[in-house]
């Protein structure tokens, strides 16, 4: 099996070779050159075609966004950002994901050799599943997303219906590229986006500026509403749990579940019991199973379960697990997730774990 080829771009030259030395260690990758700013790293992807690039986000002369949106609608790749934990820095991050990034990883704040060390071993993870990533969808111009109009956002005091939804590598984009589709007096949603402390918030902000809908980072307590999304805080497991004739979340431990915090097995296994046959269940592009065991609990309740198929899934994993485990009733694209959403929603009833029932 060959290498997967690597681009390092990255202003610092320290950088460079500390990302480049990281990554060489591993024998599964090739660190093929490496760049100063994006115009040296344009010319490269021409000339030696990696299979992967890890994108500094803040760098003179252009920044990691701006080279990303002039880059993938002519040279699609599959990108990893390396970002500051500043606001500008978490900032800059997400809008690189906007812009066609598959991942990122956070820089130690301090000089620190073990947390240096977890992030060379948690970019060369990255690195591998972003060499597995579609973003061929990338090339050409980007269609741009329908936003909803804010008047008319209306919050219920109860909801009849749960949806979760759960996603992870390549998920921010699609949760943005979906969520908007809903009205603003959808059911309450409880989704669960793999994403480390500090960027879930910033997300659900964002998030809430192009959705009906109200989307906010959950609390601790937070009601569960017609008309409201509410954001698992990373590095939180988040629940959700029946209270009289209500729904609530809950915030609990930090410890992984399937590997992650927050984890999407975690919040289906909550919703499959406390909400039951009133549940939807939505997995969407992500590496891994997480969420796929929830998903069948989910639908062993009674509850309806969509996944994204492969084609429009920027990594085929977690809902490919858990269609195979009959988790999933029926797969759909991105663009087509929302409306089977609302057709569950209209259709009522439910449909036992019995197999499923279509592509």
């Amino acid at each position: 099996m060959k290498p997967i080829r690597v681009l390092v771009v990255d202003d610092s030259a320290l950088a460079r070779q500390i990302i480049t030395a990281g990554l060489s260690q591993d024998p599964s990758i090739e660190v093929v050159g490496s760049a100063s700013d994006p115009f040296v790293a344009k010319d490269q992807i021409v000339n030696l075609m990696p299979d992967v690039m890890t994108l500094d986000v803040e760098m003179p002369r252009m920044d990691g966004v701006e080279f990303l949106r002039r880059l993938m609608p002519q040279f699609p790749i599959p990108v990893i950002m390396v970002s500051s934990l500043t606001v500008r820095g978490k900032q800059i991050t997400l809008d690189a994901l906007e812009a066609g990034a598959v991942d990122f990883v956070t820089k130690p704040s301090e000089d620190q050799s073990r947390r240096l060390q977890d992030l060379i071993m948690e970019l060369r993870t990255k690195v591998k599943i972003a060499a597995t990533a579609n973003v061929s969808h990338w090339k050409g111009k980007r269609v741009q997303i329908p936003v909803k109009p804010k008047s008319g956002r209306a919050l219920e005091e109860s909801t009849d219906k749960v949806i979760a939804i759960g996603a992870s590598t390549g998920g921010t984009e699609a949760l943005r590229s979906m969520l908007p589709f809903f009205p603003a007096d959808t059911q309450g949603m409880v989704v669960v986006q793999h994403m480390p402390p500090g960027f879930t918030k910033m997300f659900a902000d964002r998030l809430n500026q192009v959705c009906a809908m109200e989307v906010k980072e959950a609390e601790d307590g937070d009601r569960v509403l017609r008309g409201r999304i509410l954001i698992a805080p990373g590095g939180r497991q988040m629940r959700v749990k029946r209270s009289g004739g209500t729904y609530i979340v809950r915030l609990g431990e930090t410890e992984k579940v399937s590997g992650h915090c927050p984890s999407v097995d975690v919040l289906m296994h909550s919703v499959a019991e406390e909400v039951g046959a009133n549940s939807i269940g939505v997995l969407m592009t992500g590496m891994g199973a997480d969420g796929a065991e929830g998903m069948v609990a989910l639908r062993a309740r009674g509850g309806r379960t969509v996944g994204q198929d492969e084609a429009t899934c920027v990594v085929y994993g977690m809902p490919k697990v858990a269609y195979e485990k009959g988790g999933v009733e029926i797969q759909r694209p991105l663009a087509g997730l929302a409306q089977a959403t609302l057709d569950f929603l209209k259709a009522g009833g439910h449909t036992r774990l019995t197999g499923r029932t279509g592509t």
